[in-house]
């Protein structure tokens, strides 16, 4: 299974006034009017990931911070919900991907007697550069594909970002952090469901179908951190 977690911040603020568009329809050709006076929440970090064959999203993490040991959580959660296959990970080079918690994760899991060594000193965690080639082991039944600098916009997963970021967030108002943390979480749920469903699921409206329901075809709990963000959805 080929899987590729990133991470996403997600600043959001909420409208003081209504918005235009809350009572305009939208029309292609049309822009957007928004009043610019708004009321900052904070932000949301969004650690997902995309299985390429499938376009499952498994385990995301929504939170405040995006750190190594976030990264590291992230990582263990999706291995533990199939402890005992092989899995490869396609991720950029942002440092948090190369840490000294992922490779005593991966050698705990692939080679529980590996001499790791001490970071900045010696062994495997001495640098960075030595980190990532410990990573990147075939033989590592845990391992990671790393692309190269500046290049992280080839991984697929950015797509899907691009996705989120259009059909959810570029309009939206958000009166909370944990109402934005709900709309994320139903968006990936009616993407899952638009996967796996029939065609004509594309004219539901994509706030309020997954939450309550109305789509047709198979059952997706949203609940369950699962859920789709891949191809055929634009």
């Amino acid at each position: 299974m080929l899987t590729q977690p990133t991470v996403e911040k997600v600043r959001r603020r909420e409208s003081s006034r209504p918005s235009v568009c809350d009572c305009v329809p939208f029309v292609p050709g049309a822009g957007a009017l928004f009043y610019l006076y708004s009321k900052r929440h904070g932000a949301l970090c969004l650690i997902a990931n995309f299985v390429v064959a499938t376009g499952q999203v498994i385990e995301p993490i929504i939170g405040p911070t995006r750190t190594e040991e976030d990264f590291v959580a992230h990582i263990q959660r999706i291995v533990d919900t199939d402890p005992t296959a092989r899995w490869v990970f396609v991720t950029d080079q942002l440092n948090t991907h190369m840490s000294e918690g992922l490779v005593r994760f991966v050698g705990e899991r692939c080679v529980s007697d590996a001499e790791l060594g001490t970071k900045r000193k010696e062994g495997i965690l001495q640098t960075m550069p030595s980190r990532k080639e410990f990573l990147e082991d075939p033989s590592h039944r845990i391992r990671f594909i790393f692309t190269p600098k500046h290049t992280a916009w080839m991984n697929q997963i950015e797509i899907g970002f691009g996705i989120l970021a259009r059909r959810v967030l570029k309009r939206g108002s958000f009166a909370s952090l944990e109402q934005l943390r709900e709309r994320l979480l139903d968006f990936i749920t009616y993407c899952a469901l638009l996967q796996q469903g029939p065609r004509e699921a594309l004219q539901v409206d994509v706030y309020g179908a997954a939450a309550s329901g109305r789509l047709s075809g198979p059952s997706v709990d949203r609940h369950s951190s699962r859920g789709h963000l891949g191809p055929g959805l634009r």
